[in-house]
């Protein structure tokens, strides 16, 4: 229920590195909207640590179900391993309670569907974070490329390659099927492929590749697609944790300009580059590279944001950059103000339903396409295939991590 004071409740059920240093100050950021009222962790020590840092007020406890039925919070943050997410999202949602889950939201389309079933008897909804749709570059961008300023979308390259060694992987319920879902595929590339999804629209038709080149785990290490959009605009797709020069991109080509975005895990508007086509005037030009160039407020979330200074990715602190661009960087910060705005609406917020399921479809048809060897179309992954009921569909303990399952 909603507090005296009028803002919502909310509980962290994790209190481990992404929610101390993501949710957390997201939190704080919304004071004004949202309070922490009750956290809770499996391990006594971090979470005595996590209720020191995060003040007073915030209770304890070492499971949902005791936070749910002592606290019944308005909204709850998920920030543990992916396996738990599921079990925790649907006792939210029984709860009443809004969910904001780490991605994945889910291990498989079956627990999604599972999901989405307790949203529908609840009334309730789950979100899953992928942050990087909600900086006011990506919403400049977005809008600029749905809205056909660009022209129309041709080519795009989307890039996780990322580094992780035998010591990140030491923590059991990484790059095992059964509690991580998969390999980068799901854990690392997820938040480009939601973004470069977010950017062109429906995917069509996705051709994969998926290797186990180093690492001694279950999953892949890498993987590559190509995918057709609806729109016909082809594209490929590569997550990599084998890879020393860490990056992040999304590169799209239109008819009338590449955007391009390199960053590692957050991004400012500068982290956007416009390059027009030699037919182009430069007055289009302006307009474009004067990326978020709106009133504040203009933006919901991304306005107040602004106006407030709110710090998100990387430290950089939001508000109005050269001749008044609005830049807010991508981070819960700003995600997390979306959800809330949706909340006072009264609908669905982003990142929920259907466009949750797109991107968790996305990856199941990658790992289709990997171990089967053959184009998987949007939409025919459905109850009864065994990729949907897990991403390895059912080759998970006999793929030898090279090829075809």
């Amino acid at each position: 229920m909603t507090s005296s004071s009028g803002r919502r409740r909310a509980a962290v059920v994790g209190t481990g590195a992404i929610v101390v240093g993501g949710h957390l100050p997201a939190l704080r950021a919304h004071a004004d909207r949202v309070e922490l009222v009750a956290a809770v962790d499996v391990d006594p020590g971090r979470l005595d640590a996590f209720r020191a840092e995060a003040g007073e007020g915030v209770a304890g406890f070492s499971s949902t179900e005791a936070m749910l039925d002592a606290v019944r919070p308005d909204l709850v943050l998920i920030g543990t391993p992916p396996s738990l997410h599921r079990e925790q999202a649907v006792a939210a949602l029984t709860a009443g309670a809004w969910v904001l889950c780490e991605k994945p939201l889910c291990l498989s389309l079956a627990e999604y569907d599972e999901i989405a079933a307790a949203e529908a008897a609840s009334g309730a909804y789950a979100s899953v974070i992928f942050q990087h749709r909600y900086g006011s570059g990506a919403v400049r961008a977005r809008e600029l490329i749905r809205g056909g300023e660009l022209g129309a979308p041709l080519v795009a390259h989307c890039q996780t390659t990322w580094h992780r060694d035998a010591g990140y992987y030491s923590v059991p319920w990484r790059g095992r099927w059964a509690t991580e879902g998969g390999g980068p595929t799901m854990g690392h590339g997820i938040h480009q492929y939601d973004l470069l999804l977010h950017l062109l629209g429906e995917w069509e038709e996705v051709q994969a590749m998926a290797a186990r080149l180093v690492h001694d785990t279950e999953s892949e290490d890498v993987s590559t697609a190509l995918v057709r959009f609806r729109n016909g605009a082809l594209a490929t797709v590569v997550n990599s944790v084998l890879s020393p020069d860490e990056v992040s991109r999304v590169r799209v080509d239109c008819a009338d300009a590449t955007v391009e975005l390199t960053h590692l895990y957050g991004h400012v508007n500068d982290d956007w580059v416009y390059t027009p086509a030699p037919h182009v005037a430069e007055e289009r030009v302006a307009a474009w590279r004067g990326a978020g160039e709106v009133a504040l407020g203009a933006l919901g979330a991304l306005g107040a944001l602004g106006a407030r200074g709110a710090r998100g990715a990387r430290g950089v602190p939001g508000g109005q950059g050269p001749r008044g661009v609005l830049d807010v960087p991508s981070s819960h910060t700003a995600q997390l103000g979306f959800v809330l705005d949706a909340w006072d609406a009264g609908v669905r917020p982003p990142g929920s339903g259907r466009e949750a399921r797109n991107t968790l479809e996305f990856a199941a048809a990658l790992y289709k396409a990997a171990f089967t060897g053959r184009a998987v179309r949007a939409g025919e992954i459905g109850p009864g295939d065994p990729f949907h009921e897990a991403m390895h569909g059912g080759f998970g303990t006999t793929w030898s991590g090279v090829g075809r399952a």
